[in-house]
């Protein structure tokens, strides 16, 4: 069963089994973890979801053992401190992901590592392995039941991110196999998580991220207590695979450590226009000046099924625009590229806007299904002065070094320059807790 074979993975495998070059891409998308978390804070949902705990708990607390960072503020109860950071760590759509599992694994995995690992007084090489176990049973996982998971309305992120957290937690507080199927079990029947509250733009998909933290932080302590949970949730008449998903795709791919396999955001806005965005900076690189949008005549993208399901135009928040795969692709065009100021700057200035909407209305999207969706291809043609210009990118060259990642974090969190962030080279040699106090009480 499935459940077993999660567990006998968790339990037998260490630190000392992890290659040199999946430690270094723990650390790294660890990195990248703190930099949109830290920044996700100040969101509206981050902002939101420490005001729900300060006003239904009281004042955050400062040094009890038991607790653990809130990036971005101070400390809590470690499973609001999940809760709150698996929130923030979603909330500017620029965490990490696995283009074939369609699951953002480093807000979930690393909200459960830094909640317990930090209140119980775990090391840094405690808290990396359960990390790289977390992000493997994710993905794998993810893999098994996708495309035809999302396909019946469910956000990935939210239901596998569940089980995801318990695997983590699970490690962490040091379960047995028995132990940890009941944790599992636990955390699988809580799984959620609905692609509507994406697609209609709204901050429900942030909480998805927060909900699956704690729900699995809590599963594993009420299996640690002695709650038994269903041994065959996943293949069971009502279970998990009844019941969420139509396909299994393949079998259960544990032990090659898919984290090597994942994606560095290089833009705040879903993964799925990735492509797109980076075909249509190459074409305006070849253009080699300054884009007048009236001289554009069409632009035609052409992409897989999914990124051409992002065809929202009519945008009413910041969610919605992320998604919209027309709205960014015309803000790239006329400024270049894609960042949180230019988002901004749509809903700030309406002469922006109004140019932006123009350009929309010369996009033509459509599905190529010629066009990889495993490697999540796309192909623009913009025809300017008149002259076809035409480039087909993809995300599987798409790499991230730790020079572009701390870039990436000084970028979002400039007030933050001054802190050693380089103590996550020797993160292992410490506690956890001793790392975390360079994010707590953030100015």
């Amino acid at each position: 069963m499935i459940s077993e074979d999660l567990a006998k993975f968790t339990v037998t495998t260490n630190y000392d089994d992890l290659p040199k070059e999946v430690i270094e891409k723990a650390r790294l998308s660890f990195l990248d973890y703190l930099a949109v978390t830290l920044n996700g804070s100040r969101t509206p949902s981050g902002v939101a979801a420490y005001k729900l705990h300060t006003s239904a708990f009281g004042t955050i607390h400062d040094d009890y053992i038991k607790f653990s960072t809130v990036i971005g503020h101070n400390k809590s109860n470690y499973i609001v401190a999940g809760l709150i950071n698996g929130i923030s760590a979603h909330a500017l759509d620029f965490d990490d992901g696995h283009s074939m599992a369609q699951i953002h694994p480093g807000a979930i995995v690393f909200s459960t590592a830094l909640a317990l690992a930090e209140s119980h007084i775990k090391t840094g090489k405690e808290f990396l392995e359960a990390s790289v176990i977390g992000y493997e049973v994710a993905i794998a996982l993810s893999k098994m039941i996708n495309p035809s998971h999302r396909n019946k309305g469910f956000h990935t992120t939210g239901t596998i991110g569940t089980i995801a957290s318990a695997i983590v937690a699970s490690k962490i507080l040091g379960l047995d196999e028995k132990g940890i199927i009941n944790a599992i079990g636990l955390a699988t029947t809580q799984a959620a998580g609905l692609l509507i509250a994406d697609h209609e733009g709204t901050m429900a998909k942030h909480l998805h991220a927060g909900n699956a933290v704690e729900s699995g932080i809590i599963a594993t302590l009420l299996a640690q207590q002695g709650m038994t949970g269903p041994i065959n949730v996943f293949e069971g008449n009502q279970g998990f695979f009844t019941t969420h998903v139509n396909e299994i795709n393949e079998k259960l791919d544990l032990g090659n450590f898919h984290i090597l396999d994942t994606y560095i955001k290089k833009y705040p806005v879903c993964a799925h226009l990735h492509s797109t965005i980076e075909s249509t900076k190459t074409i305006l690189k070849e253009i080699n000046s300054e884009i007048i949008p009236h001289n554009i005549n069409k632009i035609n993208v052409e992409t897989y099924k999914i990124a051409s399901e992002h065809n929202n135009i009519k945008i009413n928040s910041i969610e919605a625009l992320k998604q919209s795969l027309p709205t960014v692709l015309a803000i790239t065009i006329l400024k270049g590229n894609i960042t949180l100021d230019y988002i901004d700057e749509y809903f700030e200035n309406n002469e922006f806007k109004i140019e932006v909407n123009n350009l929309i209305s010369k996009i033509n999207l459509k599905h190529n299904s010629d066009l990889d969706d495993n490697i999540r291809q796309s192909k623009i043609t913009i025809e300017y002065n008149n002259k076809k210009y035409v480039c087909i990118k993809d995300m599987k060259t798409q790499k991230a070094c730790f020079d572009t990642v701390l870039e990436k974090f000084k970028n979002l969190n400039p007030d933050f320059a001054d802190k050693d962030i380089n103590m996550i080279h020797n993160i292992e040699s410490n506690q956890i807790r001793m790392f975390m106090n360079l994010f707590y009480k953030y100015p």
